[in-house]
């Protein structure tokens, strides 16, 4: 008896290795993927000889989104070791594909008065690093969402998979086109102002309707018009909770200051401001998902 424990349990170690070793490989062959997208950026001069601060947190923040999408292809049901390891080796992959497509549709049309690469590359506006970080990371909270709700059938899993990913970017970038509408200044402005509190705060609000409809997505699939009702419900009502955080925000976290007046109308926009407020956006959000 005792030395089946042991076979099962070298049996688990292998496994969970094999897991390790696969994710290992997906997260390298992410690490090319985004070489490849930006073949015209010298990655190192970023990096290490320039200090550019606004590359190193949109960089950061696609690896922390790799790590995401490749979480979501390793939880879930076992399927057995093998069928695991080529599943998780076919949806990472996959993943990293509709990470980089997400990406430049989310960068045009999120942000689409300016060109984000040249605020990031030559003009170092860490505003704009932190939200193409924020960007990466709701996508990958939307394709990790895909990856658990996703039929088991691998055929079926794959169409889920995508269609998750193309409805999910959908309603995140509407919803940051009405964050856009009802907050009371000009975001592209303030953003190319390198204004990083608003940045910041905007960042939060990305990340916040990712959550959102992350946990709507992240159900088992039943049928198309569940899933589409539950993301649209789901989505409007963090569009909903976003101004009132906003309100709570400015009258309970900062009673003796107006938020707004602490984010661009000052000499020096206070950045301890805005991330307040992507606190706000972004607690909601999670509260949202342990609520329903």
């Amino acid at each position: 008896m005792e030395n089946l424990n042991e076979y099962i349990d070298l049996t688990s170690l292998g496994h969970s290795l094999g897991y390790i070793l696969v994710a290992l490989t997906i997260f390298y062959i992410g690490k090319l993927a985004f070489k490849l997208s930006n073949a015209k950026t010298d990655i190192t001069a970023e990096l290490v000889h320039k200090d550019n601060f606004a590359f190193i947190l949109s960089y950061v923040g696609y690896f922390v989104a790799l790590v995401i999408v490749v979480g979501g292809a390793i939880l879930g049901e076992s399927l057995g070791f093998y069928t695991d390891l080529a599943h998780i080796g076919l949806y990472g992959v996959l993943g990293i594909v509709l990470l980089q497509i997400s990406i430049r549709i989310s960068n045009r049309l999120i942000l689409p008065n300016f060109d984000i690469k040249k605020e990031i590359l030559l003009d170092r506006n860490n505003g704009t690093g932190v939200i193409e970080a924020s960007i990466y990371i709701s996508n990958a909270l939307l394709l990790h969402g895909a990856l658990i709700g996703e039929s088991t059938s691998l055929q079926e899993g794959i169409i889920t998979f995508i269609a998750y990913w193309f409805i999910g970017n959908i309603m995140l970038i509407a919803a940051s086109k009405i964050y856009t509408l009802w907050i009371r200044f000009d975001v592209h402005k303030e953003i190319e102002a390198d204004n990083v509190a608003v940045g910041v705060s905007f960042s939060g609000a990305i990340l916040a309707i990712g959550i959102v409809i992350m946990n709507a997505l992240i159900d088992p699939f039943v049928d198309w018009t569940t899933t589409i009702v539950d993301v649209l419900l789901q989505t409007v009502l963090g569009i909903i909770l976003l101004p009132i955080m906003r309100f709570v925000t400015d009258k309970v976290l900062i009673p003796e200051r107006n938020l707004t007046d602490e984010i661009i109308n000052q000499e020096k926009p206070n950045i301890g401001a805005g991330l307040i407020e992507a606190f706000a956006y972004v607690g909601s959000a999670i509260l949202i998902t342990w609520s329903i």
